[in-house]
């Protein structure tokens, strides 16, 4: 699904936060005495610590950050099993991996979800095993094992729900949405190196004839069959999106007004139905509104001249 940079790193904040707080109750109120109390207080510190630095960094915080940061969780758990004085404070950090292997779950692909379970698991289990007390390996396997089956199934939930919020049910491409935020992206690139970029409105012509003589399963083949091909014959930057109904759009990055009219031409011959374009490609202080505006007059241009592609 589509969330924006913050949310992730505010939803890590606070599960630094409230594991940071739940070792700072247990260091002030030891179950056992001889609970670990100088790893706890760290554990408290770096927990809440932690939890204020990535909230304060939240708008900056980069993906491989938030990788590091699950990482550096899982092996501080795995420190505390280790030192764990019961199997009751064993087997009570099940619910804490649980919770970072939901965490990844939702928010990283699903590989590297499957990546960061599996190293909670082996880390944790390590440190289990080499922890003195005993008579906590099958209430353990259990926790494991779940750890292992929910960060799956959660994977899978949300790899399927990115898709579905940020592709085209019909034709298999950028949805609008999804389009436009990444389109965003490639702009503001653009603005920081000074590369250039296109962005192109392409509008089937007379597609509701299309419709109306044969029907609307011809209209959708006839979509789908331009996106397939068009995306076969555009480069892995560039970025295909169906804008609403018979209109597309199109963000070219690295390439100027020419190599826009040169892609735009190589596409034209990929499929004998014609369509109709408009092209800007961007300014000094352009955003991509006003590149989406000014295609859109473009396009506007070239249907009143009767020019298609």
């Amino acid at each position: 699904m589509l969330v924006d940079r913050r949310t992730p790193a505010l939803l890590l904040a606070v599960l630094y936060a409230l594991s940071g707080a739940l070792c700072l109750v247990s260091a002030a109120r030891p179950l056992h005495a001889d609970s670990p109390l100088g790893l706890l207080w760290a554990v408290a510190v770096i927990g809440l610590g932690g939890g204020a630095v990535i909230w304060l960094l939240r708008e900056r915080m980069r993906g491989w950050l938030l990788h590091a940061a699950v990482g550096l969780a899982g092996a501080l758990a795995a420190l505390l099993a280790w030192r764990s004085a019961t199997a009751v404070g064993i087997v009570g950090l099940g619910p804490v991996l649980i919770a970072l292997g939901l965490y990844a779950a939702h928010f990283f692909d699903l590989a590297a979800a499957r990546a960061h379970a599996a190293v909670l698991v082996v880390l944790a289990t390590a440190g289990a095993i080499a922890a003195p007390p005993e008579g906590f390996l099958a209430p353990w396997a259990a926790a494991m094992v779940s750890l292992l089956a929910i960060t799956e199934a959660q994977g899978r939930l949300s790899r399927n729900l990115r898709r579905a919020a940020t592709t085209d049910p019909l034709t298999g491409i950028s949805n609008r949405r999804a389009w436009q935020a990444e389109a965003t992206r490639h702009v503001a690139r653009a603005a920081r190196t000074g590369e250039p970029l296109s962005v192109a409105l392409l509008d089937l012509d007379h597609f509701k004839a299309v419709n109306d003589r044969e029907g609307h399963s011809a209209g959708d083949a006839l979509l789908q069959d331009l996106a397939a091909r068009w995306s076969a014959r555009l480069r892995q930057a560039d970025l295909l999106g169906r804008y609403g109904g018979d209109e597309f759009v199109l963000c070219l990055p690295a390439t100027d007004a020419a190599g826009a009219r040169e892609i735009l031409q190589q596409l034209e011959a990929t499929h004998p139905f014609t369509w109709s374009v408009g092209v800007a490609t961007a300014e000094p202080g352009d955003t991509l509104d006003s590149l989406l505006a000014r295609a859109d007059a473009d396009l506007y241009q070239q249907k009143r001249s009767g020019r298609t592609a």
